[in-house]
């Protein structure tokens, strides 16, 4: 398979299951040994954060009128519950676990067995945290207070957990601490933008001896084929979490798990 074939392929894999939850670490692990892809050759340790940014550049162009009249605002409440506030308290839990814990876990973000277990357990937390919470009054992004936005801040320091799912995670932390699925999503949406830029960028640097002349048209071709995906993806999930469950994702993370497994008992 020619690397352009390559790069096309991952970048559909990335923009479907970033902002799922379902996992795109999942994915990923099976994907790339299947395609004959060494994700430690260059320039697929660089590619693999460009897609990633280029799925974050779909949830900003997809959410730009919310975000820039949310910016705009003068909040009645005070500055705190301003949405630059809100995304700073959330931030905080996952940039600290984040930047103590990146080269760990960059260095076992490939190990299957994790990713199987945790592809399995988020399923069950799916379940469980989505039956407990039952239905929930209307509410605006607005109304997100700041407690909440410090829970889902915390409870995206799991996201690190390869197989966990950082949209999982975080929309489910939203949805314990009291916020409609709907707004979970959303909340757990803008927090990306920060988060994975400030990731991506993070990791984009310590490998920028791969980007080169040579690797630009890979790269180009997995972020723009990442940034049309997940502009539909997102799209598509916004409406349909509205008013329909999130199980059929934990039954999907089962499958995705056992399939995990199946792939290392048979030798991959």
């Amino acid at each position: 398979m020619s690397e352009t074939l390559q790069a096309f392929v991952l970048g559909v894999i990335e923009g479907l299951t970033e902002f799922l939850p379902i996992s795109s670490t999942g994915h990923m692990v099976i994907a790339m040994p299947l395609l004959g892809v060494d994700a430690d050759a260059p320039p697929w340790p660089v590619f693999l954060y460009f897609i990633q940014i280029g799925a974050i550049v779909a949830v900003m162009w997809h959410f730009r009128r919310s975000i820039w009249r949310q910016l705009k605002a003068r909040p009645s409440a005070g500055l705190r519950s301003h949405l630059l506030v809100k995304l700073a308290v959330a931030m905080i839990p996952g940039a600290i676990v984040g930047l103590t814990l990146d080269d760990f876990m960059e260095a076992h973000l490939e190990d299957p067995l994790p990713v199987a277990i945790a592809l399995a357990a988020g399923a069950g937390v799916m379940v469980l945290v989505e039956r407990l919470a039952g239905r929930r009054p209307p509410m605006r992004i607005d109304d997100v207070g700041l407690s909440q936005a410090l829970w889902v801040g915390l409870a995206q320091c799991i996201a690190v957990i390869p197989g966990a799912s950082r949209a999982m995670v975080t929309i489910m932390g939203g949805i314990a601490c009291g916020l409609p699925a709907a707004i979970a999503a959303e909340f757990s949406f803008y927090l990306a933008i920060p988060t994975l830029c400030g990731a991506g960028a993070l990791r984009i640097f310590k490998h920028r001896a791969d980007i080169t002349v040579e690797s630009a048209g890979l790269l180009g071709i997995g972020f723009l084929v990442s940034f049309v995906v997940a502009l539909a993806v997102v799209s598509i999930f916004m409406r349909y979490i509205q008013t329909r469950p999130l199980w059929p994702f934990a039954i999907y993370r089962v499958l995705l798990g056992a399939a995990v497994l199946a792939w290392i008992w048979g030798g991959r």
